[in-house]
């Protein structure tokens, strides 16, 4: 009996075992009490020995695994206890067995695999890394209680580390493609104060640093990779502030690479009331970058205004709040933003109730979201927009005219000064972010709390020797033409409810619009 449950999914077991209750116990026979309590038994061992088929991502696990996809270097700069080396590892999982769940979008592996699994020192390797995929090494009954499952490991397969008490130097995997054995892969487990010339040997497929690296190592694991195709992840708290990496993830983002950031908000776990206890325990000046995975970046945030001061909870907007919206136009390699703001003109305050980021996509995909909001919109757009594109030299917004977007009439200005004509207000970045700034500061400016990449570009929005670093601010850019074009924001037409759609951008689909 035990043979045939072990090969049932997880959930037909639960199945199973909720159909068992103790009014139907008194009425079975004592052989389907039996099946009952071995089913029970076979959860238990499950519950230990096959830890993954429990694991379900939070929002912001997924995105980063799904960049893996498109990007061979990832980070995702986190805070405290979100879970973000418990996702790496489980991702680590599914490329050392090659099981990959149905939701997977991610990079993936149809053979065996080299990785390596890397942390600060061979001790905090051991408890955090080698602990998450293989389970707890003080104990050697609890080997195969990790995340990788028991079934795909064998103990005479494993290579103890010299002069390491309870670690392994290298742990081998059965791999399958497609439900077929086809092979070992290999784990190998390093530190970081080993030195950079231990990173220096073979071809590698998967690397995952836990931990902030040293510069040189990580320029060695990149070459490890250059046969392979291989891919780098790393998964930290900023807590050495704005080091190379980190600077280069936030200020010069290359193709290939990408920037993940999940505070407590974004992990369901964290509770407000964890939340405020860790937080009274912390020195002030650490408390952003432990609560919000940022780095001390200090005088060169663009916004200093903590984010309780302008997010809210979403609302239904009434019909005669105006609306507006701008667009930051990219490229193939080069995200395109939207923006919604709803304008209480009682008030005067701003509310951004919705966003749109996508990357890689043609001017129908982006149109089609535009439109998805409501079509009666006025959209507002950069003055490069009005620039013939390369390949059909036909200007971007007329392309998205005659894809029936409500396109504003002309490019975005600033509002004319007084004495000034219309479309005199010149183009000034630093006009616009003094005015949002100013209306941040005075309770006027107010963002849907459930708009997670709004608030991702909000937190890394910063000056490098006083410029605006223009990196990953697509969406502070659309927010600017929004903003600073309220002049034209206008009532929802009545007949033209729309339903939010959940596209790349990270909102909850609640129908929090009302248009009559």
């Amino acid at each position: 009996m035990t043979t045939a449950l072990s090969e049932l999914s997880l959930s037909d077991l639960k199945n199973l075992a909720s159909k068992v209750t103790t009014e139907t116990m008194s009425i079975l026979s004592s052989d389907d009490i039996r099946s009952f309590y071995e089913i029970v038994k076979e959860l238990d061992v499950r519950a230990e020995t096959n830890k993954i088929e429990e694991y379900e991502p939070y929002r912001f696990q997924r995105k980063f695994h799904k960049d893996g996809a498109t990007c061979n270097q990832r980070l995702l700069m986190a805070a405290n206890q979100v879970g973000k080396s418990r996702g790496a590892a489980c991702e680590t999982t599914y490329h050392l067995t090659g099981q990959y769940p149905d939701w997977w979008e991610g990079a993936r592996f149809s053979r065996p695999i080299i990785a390596w699994c890397c942390g600060a020192t061979n001790e905090k390797t051991r408890d955090t890394v080698q602990k998450l995929l293989f389970g707890d090494p003080i104990d050697d009954e609890k080997f195969g209680t990790g995340f990788v499952p028991k079934k795909h490991m064998d103990i005479k397969r494993t290579v103890r580390k010299p002069g390491v008490p309870n670690a392994w130097q290298a742990v081998q995997v059965a791999h399958y493609t497609n439900g077929v054995f086809d092979g070992w892969s290999t784990c190998v487990l390093k530190a970081y104060e080993m030195g950079y010339k231990v990173f220096t040997s073979e071809q590698v497929d998967i690397v995952w640093l836990d931990e902030e690296p040293p510069e040189n190592v990580m320029s060695q694991c990149l070459v490890r990779m250059t046969t392979t195709k291989g891919n780098m992840y790393m998964t930290f708290t900023p807590e050495e502030g704005m080091t190379a990496i980190v600077t280069q993830f936030m200020n010069n983002l290359k193709t290939g690479q990408s920037l993940t950031n999940a505070t407590w908000d974004d992990a369901p776990h964290m509770t407000k009331k964890m939340q405020a206890l860790i937080l009274d325990k912390l020195p002030p000046h650490e408390r952003d970058m432990r609560s919000k995975g940022l780095p001390m970046v200090g005088q060169g945030l663009i916004f200093p205004v903590r984010e309780e001061l302008i997010r809210c909870e979403p609302f239904k907007i009434p019909d005669y709040f105006a609306h507006i919206c701008g667009l930051d136009i990219g490229a193939w390699n080069h995200h395109t933003a939207a923006v919604w703001i709803a304008h209480d003109r009682d008030t005067d305050t701003s509310y951004v109730y919705d966003c749109y980021k996508a990357q890689g996509q043609t001017p129908p995909i982006h149109a089609a979201a535009l439109n998805a909001r409501g079509e009666d919109i006025t959209i507002i757009y950069p003055h490069d927009a009005e620039k013939g594109d390369r390949q059909t030299g036909k200007a971007v917004a007329q392309q998205y005219r005659e894809l029936k977007c409500n396109m504003h009439y002309t490019h975005f200005t600033n509002p004319p000064a007084e004495g000034e004509k219309e479309g005199e207000g010149g183009n000034s970045v630093e006009a616009g972010l003094i005015d949002m700034h100013t209306r941040m500061e005075t309770g006027r400016f107010k963002v849907f709390g459930h708009l997670t990449a709004w608030f991702e570009e909000y937190r890394f929005y910063h000056r490098k020797d006083g410029k605006v670093v223009r990196n990953n601010e697509d969406i502070m850019s659309a927010t600017r033409y929004a903003a600073m074009s309220l002049r034209f924001a206008e009532p929802r037409r009545r007949g033209r409810m729309t339903q939010a759609i959940d596209y790349d951008c990270k909102f909850n689909p609640l129908e929090y619009r009302l248009s009559g």
